[in-house]
């Protein structure tokens, strides 16, 4: 959806699981699928005793979808957020409920995280990440300070009215909030018509809510980040109830540089690409956007702030870090219960 994002967020395959092995012959579901945001979108639906007609779902979906795209997608010249980054400074742009939404979650994630910034796509420009992400050279520091005065959501103003910006050339991506913003509509969708056991999947992202037609919980799989290259292995299997979740990490992205090993994950407050041994951040919330944007803005963290950052907001993390001794994983309080399932 999005051209070379601010913080090339990757999300790891979230593995659906069937029943392990248990049939489910209550009750056949409405499945439908198709493309979205530069990626792919999955959708399973149990309709119960309220009827779902699969083609007429799928047109309202794809409706939906063509909206959040048309709304937020930097590679459509007129959509709203081109218009935005095009805009002169001190200007009031009146914008969508959809442009609101996320500009104001990305904006709150951006100030209580210090890690997440929508304005900082001119910085990883900076660093010379190409369209096939690999970085070209290596910034001055007088040129990274230059650029860290010239970007930050503290050079955003929402209103009712609309958003202006204090910089003419401060330009917003939404890369790591508006795959999840989708999978939200989409799920709201589906609640409006009164249906509340599915899963919606964009890009490896998902949304689930309620339980299979034999009473069975959704379990979700968080990839080994040591699996063989080209190989994908199950590393944990977790129970997310009624909620999104959203992986983050750097360990299968990496580049050397003048004899220097670089992530594709850049802080802001260093304006550096990271370094340290966080290589995988799960994270369960209500809304898919916001667990798309945390796991993100953790990933940048690190592990010591990560886990900090988890427990001082109660939020249902699990991180996985790679030491010399190998893989350490942590659970956060508000992650546990979520991890009592069978293996």
């Amino acid at each position: 959806m999005q051209k070379l994002s601010y913080l090339f967020s990757v999300i790891f395959l979230m593995f659906f699981l069937s029943a392990c092995g248990q049939q489910q012959t209550q009750q056949k579901p409405v499945e439908i699928n198709g493309k979205t945001m530069g990626t792919t979108y999955n959708i399973k639906v149990f309709p119960g005793p309220v009827s779902l007609e699969a083609q007429r779902f799928k047109q309202e979906v794809d409706e939906a979808l063509v909206a959040v795209n048309q709304s937020m997608s930097t590679y459509i010249p007129d959509s709203e957020i081109n218009r935005f980054n095009r805009l002169e400074a001190n200007i009031v742009m009146p914008i969508s409920g959809d442009f609101r939404a996320v500009i104001a979650e990305s904006i709150r994630l951006g100030e209580s995280t210090k890690t997440l910034d929508v304005t900082m796509g001119p910085l990883i420009d900076l660093w010379g990440f190409g369209p096939d992400k690999r970085p070209t050279k290596r910034p001055s520091q007088s040129d990274i300070d230059a650029m860290q005065a010239n970007i930050g959501v503290n050079k955003l103003t929402l209103t009712d009215e609309g958003l202006a910006k204090s910089l003419p050339h401060l330009e917003l991506s939404f890369s790591a909030t508006a795959k999840g913003y989708g999978i939200d509509k989409v799920a709201k969708l589906i609640e409006k018509k009164g249906l509340s056991n599915y899963m919606v999947e964009i890009g490896g992202e998902l949304r689930i809510s309620g339980n299979k037609p034999d009473g069975s919980p959704w379990r979700i799989a968080i990839e080994k980040p040591d699996a063989p290259a080209g190989q994908r292995q199950i590393h944990r299997v977790v129970e997310p109830g009624n909620n999104a979740i959203a992986t983050s990490g750097d360990y299968r992205i990496f580049y050397e540089m003048d004899g220097e090993v670089f992530t594709h994950l850049i802080d802001p407050g260093t304006g550096r690409p990271v370094r340290h041994d966080l290589v995988s951040v799960t994270v369960l919330h209500p809304s898919a956007m916001t667990a798309d944007g945390l796991a993100t803005a953790l990933t940048v963290m690190g592990t010591q702030r990560a886990r900090a950052y988890a427990e001082e907001h109660n939020l249902p993390v699990y991180l996985i870090s790679k030491t010399d001794a190998g893989l350490e994983t942590f659970s956060s309080t508000a992650f546990k219960p979520y991890l009592d399932v069978k293996k």
